[in-house]
């Protein structure tokens, strides 16, 4: 057996031969570790089961729900939401108040019935635009809002292998599925159906109106929350669906307004060149724009029957969950 030192950064360790030219070779042994050396170590790994008590269903699932929704308050310990997501999350929430000033200086210059309240009062149009207007809303805001939250909800998952963390634990593709749709659908609902709310209520409010006024409009109101409640639905299936399918946020994002404004787009130029909103059944929003006119009295804008509308929005939704169901099925509990 022969010894050599040999020096590294530094620090000296001490290499053992294990094969000789000497006699006796046929009973040496080979020496691979020994007290005296000074770099490397050996670990020795032992995985023990966890004889512990697992929390119930309900803590693991809003473990998930919190993970997400807290995100954009706080980043520690929490989904780490970029600065920029955040503030553009909370300029969408205050533009979708913007009604609510307008109203309170309506209600000190005293202009019952004048501009402000034809522009901001309590009526059917003004409550179905707080919700399914066009401009800026369906436009600039909902769609953005959506396309942000959803981009990275279950790609980065993909691309992470964060699923390994989720299916390690007793959680169900199943309960994971239907918090990653809670989480989104929550933040949605938060800005569209909560700003709504708040309209409703600070026009009641600052105009010091009576329960006879509360009769009569409640219907309208209670059609709005179903109306934003079927956007918040749908948006939040066709942006999770797309993120299922893909390992970047950004086309999530990107496939999803291309989705809202592409079957906008295409159908508005069919009805200019063949004066027929047949087409409209394949653009979401038009869908939920014809049936929240329904749903709160409003003369409709398009000629093809309701039943279309209505039946194209359950096929969009079924699909979009069909979708996300069977990818999320093939996530893997390592990572891909």
């Amino acid at each position: 057996m022969t010894d050599e030192q040999i020096d590294i950064e530094g620090g000296q360790t001490r290499m053992e031969v294990a094969f000789g030219a000497g006699e006796g070779d046929e009973e040496a042994t080979a020496i691979v570790a020994r007290k005296n050396a000074t770099l490397g170590t050996i670990f020795e790994q032992k995985y023990r089961p966890w004889e512990g008590n697992l929390g119930p269903r309900w803590v693991r699932n809003y473990a998930i729900y919190r993970h997400h929704v807290y995100g954009i308050f706080t980043s520690k310990g929490h989904k780490q939401y970029h600065p920029m997501v955040r503030i553009l999350i909370l300029v969408i929430f205050l533009a979708a108040l913007t009604p609510i000033p307008m109203l309170f200086i309506s209600s000190f210059v005293g202009d019952d019935g004048g501009f402000f309240q034809k522009m901001w009062g309590i009526n059917r149009y003004n409550l179905w635009g707080q919700v399914l207007g066009y401009f800026p809303r369906n436009l600039c805001m909902w769609p953005l809002l959506t396309a942000v939250v959803v981009g990275g909800m279950i790609s980065d998952d993909r691309q992470n292998g964060t699923s390994a963390i989720y299916f390690s634990r007793p959680i169900s593709r199943m309960d994971y599925t239907a918090m990653k749709f809670i989480s989104v659908a929550v933040i949605l609902g938060f800005v569209i159906v909560f700003s709504y709310f708040a309209y409703y209520t600070s026009a009641i409010v600052f105009g010091q109106e009576g329960w006879a006024f509360l009769a009569d409009t409640l219907p309208f109101f209670l059609g709005g929350i179903v109306a934003g409640t079927f956007v918040v639905f749908t948006y939040t299936s066709i942006g999770l669906s797309l993120s299922s399918i893909s390992q970047s946020r950004f086309f999530a994002a990107i496939g999803f307004l291309s989705i809202i404004y592409g079957t906008k787009l295409v159908s508005m130029l069919v009805e200019m060149r063949f004066d027929t909103t047949f087409l409209y059944i394949i653009s979401p929003y038009d869908c939920l724009a014809h049936f929240g006119q329904f749903l709160l009295g409003i003369p409709s804008n398009y000629d093809h029957p309701l039943s279309w509308s209505v039946a194209s929005l359950l096929a969009i939704n079924s699909a979009a969950i069909w979708v996300l169901a069977s990818r999320v099925t093939s996530l893997e509990v390592t990572r891909e």
